[in-house]
C-alpha cells in the first residue's frame, strides 16, 4: 500500500492549520522526521492538542511520521473491538510494534496475595481462591486472545493490595503461587506478563512497590512468561540506584518505561539524567520498547513540540 499517498491528504488536512502556524511544521506525512534510534512508544494520550479530532489510525501515523517506531495502550482492552483492530492494522501496515496493554490491574483488591475478589465490598472481604483463580484464569485467556489480535507480546499485571492480615512471607508464597497458575495459560500461547512495582508516594497500598521484590517473584516463579516492568519513574522514587538495580534485575527485566521525577512528565523536566541511562540500557544488550507513560508538561502545540524535543535529545547519539 502507498501509505505516504494515503495519510498525506488525510493528516495535512486535519493539521495544516497546526502546521501554518509553525508550531510542528518539521513534521508532516510528505516531511517526516528521521526514525528514533531507541524504541520509544508514545501512546494515544500524547499530542491531544496536535492531534484532536483525528482518528486513532491517523493519530498513529503521525507518531510514524514523526519518527516513532512503536505505541503503547494500557487501555486497549477498553476500546471497541473495531478500534482494536483498526490500531492492529494501521501498526502492521507500518511495521511499527506493539507495547504493553494491561491485563490484570487489580488496585482495589488483595486479589494475588490474599484471593479476595474486586467485587467483595464489604468490611471485611473473605477469601475466595476458587472464584479468585477463576478470575485469574478469565483474565489471562482474554489477554492472550487480544495480545494475539493486535499482535501485541507483553502485557502488564499487578498482584493487587497488601493483605495487612497475613504475615508478609505467606503473601509472597501466595503471590508465586497465583502467577505460576496464570503461566499455566499463558505459556500456552506465548504472552508475557510484566509486573509493574509501583511507587510507595502514589500507590502506598500496593504489594508489589520494589525492583528487588519483583526480581525475587520473578525467580521463584521461573517461568518465560512472567518478567519485570521497570518503571524509571516509579523506581526512581522508591529506590532510586537506577542503574544498579537494572543491573541486579536485568536478567528479568522484559520491558521499559519512563517519566520524570518528580511530576511524571517528559524527559527533562526533572532529575533523571535520561540520556546516561538510556545509553546505558541500551550499552547492555536492550532492543525493547521504552513506554512513554507520563503526561506532558504543556498541554498545548507548544507542549507537543516540546514532548518531541525532549525524546530527540534523549535518542542515542
Amino acid at each position: 500500500m502507498d501509505r505516504r499517498k494515503f495519510t498525506k491528504t488525510t493528516i495535512a488536512a486535519a493539521l495544516g492549520g497546526i502546521f501554518a502556524k509553525g508550531a510542528l511544521a518539521q513534521v508532516s506525512p510528505s516531511n517526516p522526521a528521521k526514525p528514533f534510534k531507541l524504541k520509544f512508544a508514545p501512546n494515544l494520550n500524547q499530542c491531544k492538542t496536535t492531534l484532536k479530532g483525528l482518528s486513532v489510525s491517523d493519530k498513529i501515523k503521525y507518531f510514524y511520521d514523526c519518527g516513532f517506531r512503536a505505541l503503547e495502550d494500557n487501555g486497549m482492552p477498553n476500546r471497541p473491538r473495531e478500534e482494536q483492530d483498526a490500531i492492529a492494522k494501521t501498526m502492521s501496515d507500518l511495521g511499527m510494534e506493539m507495547g504493553v496493554f494491561c491485563t490484570l490491574i487489580p488496585f482495589n483488591c488483595a486479589l494475588m496475595t490474599n484471593f479476595i475478589m474486586p467485587d467483595d465490598t464489604s468490611k471485611k472481604p473473605k477469601p475466595d481462591k476458587k472464584r479468585a483463580r477463576e478470575y485469574m484464569k478469565k483474565k489471562m485467556e482474554e489477554g492472550c486472545e487480544l495480545a494475539k489480535r493486535v499482535n501485541a507480546k507483553w502485557s502488564t499485571v499487578l498482584p493487587g493490595l497488601e493483605a495487612p492480615n497475613i504475615q508478609p512471607e505467606f503473601q509472597f508464597a501466595n503471590v508465586v503461587d497465583n502467577l505460576r497458575f496464570c503461566c499455566d495459560t499463558l505459556e500456552k500461547h506465548g504472552l508475557i506478563i510484566v509486573l509493574e512495582p509501583l511507587n510507595i508516594e502514589n500507590h502506598p497500598l500496593l504489594w508489589l512497590k520494589r525492583t528487588a521484590q519483583a526480581y525475587a517473584v520473578c525467580r521463584a516463579v521461573d517461568s518465560k512468561c512472567c518478567k519485570i516492568l521497570f518503571d524509571i519513574y516509579h523506581q526512581q522514587i522508591t529506590d532510586g540506584n537506577l542503574m544498579k538495580n537494572i543491573d541486579y534485575a536485568w536478567d528479568e527485566i522484559a520491558y521499559f518505561q519512563q517519566g520524570d521525577v518528580p511530576g511524571r512528565k517528559e524527559p527533562g523536566t526533572g532529575e533523571i539524567n535520561f540520556k546516561s541511562l538510556f545509553k546505558y540500557i541500551h550499552d547492555k544488550g536492550y532492543s525493547g520498547i521504552y513506554g512513554m507513560e507520563h503526561g506532558q508538561s504543556e498541554k498545548s502545540l507548544e507542549g507537543d513540540k516540546k514532548l518531541m524535543a525532549a525524546y530527540r535529545a534523549v535518542d542515542l547519539d
